[in-house]
């Protein structure tokens, strides 16, 4: 028996010693290519960006859910639409973005020239020659919409309609506004004034994030100046729905349009609408629209910050398993139809070398459903795990090469 033992035993030793000696301390493939793993799967599933249809007599529309980026419906929502005053949010996002850096304060009083005291549409009724609180200002440019209130700000705060509108193409590119170009702060029409649907969505989205603190502004349903009460111009916030801001647009080229944000039992969407014939359609539609996005989609946790998603194999390591987590909350939006149909995919190349660092991305989850694109979230390492001691590997080393995967 010993004559049979005694060679295996040496060779055995001496090849562990040369794995060990050149370094294939990694990846079981360099050790033994023999034995193949494949990835990883698990089964459940969810989407990112349903496609569901809803007809609209809108001209350019886009519903988006906030909390997952999800859009609802998109009709043209890349083709150039003129914003008329829903550019405004544009020009408060700059000014939001001055309070926020100290630049400016509410209190601060600027003067009223002559040309914003003449400038024509809608207005606040500025008095030429006064001053005026910004706090004032954004109320009468939000509220009653007035483009006199825009150029003031923008002559007090940056010296020139040029100087600011230079501020507000380049944050509207800082924002990731991919096809926007404004050349005036109130949103009269001009050719070359323009945005997409879809920018103005994202500029809904920044504004409700960046400046929680000025938001408020957007769902005051009126305001009185100079003697003068005027009502807040969006539909929705009378109605009951759960909007709480943004702004309306109209002019003869652009038709009626609205931009608008609604929340309701922990979702918010927003809503951008554009071309329609009347105040009344421009009402009715968002309201109906409204209505389809909360009633066909809902959103779904799947994973909270931290879960464990499942275990993975670990490669040489000091413990056998790592557990996979996901670095975020996980959640989805989908038709309400379609979530039984939900399934969840885990992918890794597996077994993952060691080490492994508690937090490092080691693959991703997948979430999948009929008729809607995928939606991914990284998974992470959950805990740390070193390489194990050197005898530990070549004893693993050469198991591996005698018994393949089995232990």
């Amino acid at each position: 028996m010993k004559t049979h033992v005694m060679p295996r035993f040496i060779g055995f030793g001496v090849v562990a010693a040369v794995l060990l000696a050149a370094g294939l301390n990694c990846h079981p493939a360099a050790a033994a290519r023999a034995h193949p793993k494949p990835k990883a799967t698990a089964a459940t599933q969810a989407p990112g960006k349903p496609t569901a249809g809803m007809e609209t007599q809108a001209k350019h529309a886009l519903i988006v859910e906030v909390e997952t980026n999800t859009v609802l419906l998109d009709k043209l929502a890349d083709e150039h639409l003129p914003p008329a005053s829903m550019s405004k949010i544009m020009t408060a996002y700059v000014v939001f973005d001055m309070l926020k850096q100290g630049r400016a304060s509410l209190e601060d009083e600027l003067p009223v020239s002559e040309r914003a005291w003449r400038l024509q549409g809608s207005k606040m009724f500025v008095p030429i020659g006064g001053r005026i609180k910004i706090d004032d200002l954004l109320k009468g440019m939000i509220i009653q919409s007035g483009n006199d209130a825009c150029l003031v700000l923008a002559e007090g705060l940056a010296g020139s309609e040029e100087a600011f509108l230079e501020l507000m193409n380049q944050k509207a590119k800082d924002i990731g506004l991919k096809d926007s170009h404004f050349t005036n702060v109130s949103g009269l029409p001009d050719p070359n004034h323009w945005m997409t649907a879809r920018d103005l969505a994202t500029l809904a989205i920044r504004t409700i994030k960046d400046f929680p603190d000025y938001y408020h502004y957007y769902g005051q349903v009126d305001y009185e100046y100079n003697n003068i009460k005027q009502g807040n111009r969006n539909p929705l916030l009378y109605k009951g729905v759960g909007a709480d801001g943004l702004k309306t647009g109209h002019t003869e080229e652009a038709g009626y349009s609205l931009t608008a944000s609604v929340a309701r039992e922990n979702r918010r969407i927003i809503v951008v609408i554009g071309g329609l014939p009347t105040m009344k359609a421009r009402a009715q539609e968002s309201e109906r629209l409204i209505e389809w996005a909360f009633r066909e989609f809902n959103d779904y946790r799947l994973f909270g910050a931290g879960d464990k998603v499942e275990d993975a194999e670990i490669w040489l390591g000091s413990d056998p398993k790592v557990p996979l987590t996901v670095g975020r909350d996980l959640i989805v939006t989908l038709p309400r139809k379609s979530r039984k149909d939900m399934k969840v995919t885990v992918e890794y190349d597996r077994p993952i070398p060691a080490p492994v660092s508690k937090g490092q991305t080691l693959g991703k989850v997948i979430v999948t459903a009929p008729d809607v694109p995928p939606a991914e979230a990284a998974l992470v390492a959950g805990v740390t795990v070193d390489r194990m001691d050197a005898l530990g590997r070549i004893a693993t080393l050469a198991g591996y090469l005698v018994w393949g995967g089995r232990r």
